[in-house]
């Protein structure tokens, strides 16, 4: 298929762009998105059915088909807007969390906003006791996939404890090849304290991964992205997961653009009154590289658009989610899709 360029012929148009006004650019934009627990309205007996049996017709939600196919446009309208301010098209990745299985995936893609640009999927089944996984989207007529492999995170001493798998995909942009670990670290359920140490565990898994890729080539691109249910000073990301806010990082080191954005109060997502920024996209060094030398970071941001806030009550100005206990709101999620963009000089 005939790959679909973006090209910037005023280096301007991004602020903090200082090149010749000559030159020309090709753009993408890398995002991650957990989009609250899209499941469909049938229980899957293989799996749990505790917060399945939630969203069905005859649940407390009265999750019905009219229901289900309303969040999904209104997350796929979402999908369709992210990064088109510069990029002037969707994302060519996008990382997904808190979907029941690759039906709800299937039956975004071919929504009204999402179809044109025929959106291809990679999953696998996590053995998390929400019954929810993590997957990405990718535009086949910009990457290229090569491979994909689920990674499964295990506590010695915990053998009935179980979370959403990490899945690592492999392909490439032009000739860039780039490496995407899509994440949904353990939640602070029992207080964050508690909990922190099964975070810091996945982070160790992640880092792992990224080792393991760097092992063969220092100056790999690798995008680590998720819901990572902890900031970007917390030890997880900071300690184990070895993540900077300066780009003079060493190679077993990773950048986190994410942090001066927190810095400024700028959060993904907000409880009691506190902004947290858990959805997160963190990248290696050799994603810090000269625009000329390939695709290589230029900017993050959240998205956080005025049509995604609560616009009243209590919670104005918080995400806008889609219920509010057993309330249908018909909004969207309890988090703000995270995004990046990547530029490469022609």
């Amino acid at each position: 298929m005939r790959k679909i360029l973006i090209i910037l012929f005023v280096a301007s148009f991004f602020s903090g762009f200082s090149q010749k006004e000559d030159k020309q650019y090709k753009i993408v934009t890398v995002a991650f998105y957990n989009i609250e627990n899209v499941f469909d309205t049938i229980v899957d007996p293989d799996t749990n059915k505790i917060l399945q049996e939630d969203f069905t017709p005859k649940g407390p939600k009265n999750w019905t088909s009219e229901k289900y196919y309303k969040k999904l446009d209104n997350i796929a309208g979402v999908i369709s807007d992210i990064g088109t301010d510069k990029a002037k098209m969707p994302p060519a990745l996008i990382g997904i969390s808190e979907i029941e299985n690759i039906s709800v995936l299937q039956d975004l893609v071919v929504r009204e906003k999402l179809k044109p640009f025929n959106y291809k999927i990679v999953h696998y089944d996590s053995p998390d006791k929400r019954g929810v996984d993590v997957g990405l989207l990718y535009r086949d007529d910009i990457f290229n996939l090569i491979d994909s492999k689920s990674y499964r995170l295990k506590i010695p001493d915990m053998p009935d404890f179980y979370t959403r798998d990490q899945l690592m995909v492999k392909g490439t942009i032009d000739n860039d090849t780039i490496f995407i670990i899509v994440n949904h670290w353990p939640s602070r359920r029992g207080g964050e304290k508690r909990s922190r140490p099964l975070r810091e565990a996945a982070a160790r898994l992640s880092k792992s991964i990224v080792d393991s890729i760097l092992s063969y080539n220092k100056e790999a691109k690798v995008i680590v992205m998720g819901d990572l249910n902890d900031d970007p000073v917390n030890s997880s990301v900071k300690k184990y997961l070895k993540a900077k806010g300066e780009k003079d990082i060493a190679y077993d080191e990773m950048y986190n653009p994410m942090l001066s954005l927190y810095n400024k109060g700028i959060g993904s997502l907000a409880y009691r009154d506190n902004w947290n920024l858990f959805d997160q996209i963190i990248i290696t060094k050799g994603l810090l590289g000269n625009y000329a030398d390939g695709y290589n970071f230029f900017k993050a941001h959240i998205y956080n658009k005025n049509y995604l806030k609560q616009d009243s009550g209590k919670y104005k100005g918080y995400p806008k989610r889609t219920f509010v206990g057993d309330t249908f709101m018909g909004g969207y999620s309890d988090h703000f899709p995270s995004y990046i963009f990547l530029v490469k000089e022609i």
